[in-house]
């Protein structure tokens, strides 16, 4: 049987992740999570799960992880950066600083923790690395995902330079750049959003005008399920991409054909759409 170690396994789109992977009967999961008893609760309920307690912003906390891996076994197949934190929030009011060092730390930083203190185990195997970014690591920047963008361009850089270094041992590493979905994280951005509206002082019109933009993508946000099954199927394949997209979403696409001033015109007629 083969092992992954596997981080943000109780967030939605791990967790769903996870469950269709232990139910193939071909992988033992180590699940990592800051949420101890949800990876409990997961591994309860599973097959081959063995809940891993994990905070990613801190080194120490990754290098224990590692000692409680080792008491099973000394090396992986896989490792599996699923964990992610998101805000809707502006970069020059309310927190800005705090946000982006918070949301770097998990995003990016937590990631090379990751990779960095397990390689060797997956080296031993000649495994995969796979690296979650996002469609908004390659996308037309959005205003008010600034802390969230610059962690997941952040991600597209590092993935590719790993990748490169990393083929000198045998280790692939491909990424995974996945759209909206619907579960815990999205859901809270629309509490963002309400508490970064009812306390600016300068957005108050070009944010009414977005609300309706923001809903549409939410809205529209995909199944997890479909997310996990592609993970699965890139964890079981011989041959693979460098990316992966899934569910990228019609409306930033639709960005992506003008030209960044063009955007940046439609941005800035957004408040004189506003409604008084």
């Amino acid at each position: 049987m083969k092992s992954v170690f596997f981080t943000g396994a109780a967030g939605g789109l791990g967790s769903s992740t996870i469950t269709l992977l232990a139910k193939s009967g071909k992988w033992h999961i180590y699940a990592a999570d800051c949420d101890v008893e949800g990876v409990k609760a997961l591994a309860a309920n599973l097959p081959n799960v063995t809940p891993i307690q994990v905070d990613l912003a801190s080194t120490d906390s990754v290098k224990a992880a590692r000692k409680e891996v080792e008491k099973y076994t000394d090396r992986l197949d896989a490792i599996v950066n699923m964990a992610g934190l998101s805000a809707f929030a502006s970069l020059i009011e309310g927190t800005p600083i705090e946000d982006c060092e918070r949301i770097l730390q998990v995003n990016c930083l937590g990631m090379v923790r990751v990779n960095a203190t397990f390689f060797d185990m997956v080296e031993k195997t000649k495994g995969l690395i796979v690296n979650t970014s996002s469609s908004t690591g390659w996308m037309t920047a959005q205003p008010f995902a600034g802390a969230y963008t610059m962690s997941k361009r952040a991600v597209e850089g590092y993935n590719d330079s790993l990748r490169r270094e990393a083929m000198y041992s045998g280790v692939r590493v491909v990424k995974v750049e996945p759209g909206s979905y619907a579960t815990k994280l999205t859901e809270a951005l629309t509490e963002d959003f309400k508490r970064v509206f009812s306390s600016t002082t300068r957005y108050k019109k070009a944010l009414s005008t977005m609300r309706p933009m923001m809903d549409s993508t939410l809205e529209n946000s995909g199944d997890p399920r479909e997310l996990a099954e592609l993970v699965v199927k890139i964890l079981n394949s011989k041959c693979l991409r460098l990316r992966y997209r899934k569910n990228s979403g019609a409306a930033l696409l639709a960005l992506e054909i003008f030209p960044e001033k063009m955007v940046d015109l439609i941005y800035r007629l957004l408040p004189l759409m506003a409604r008084d």
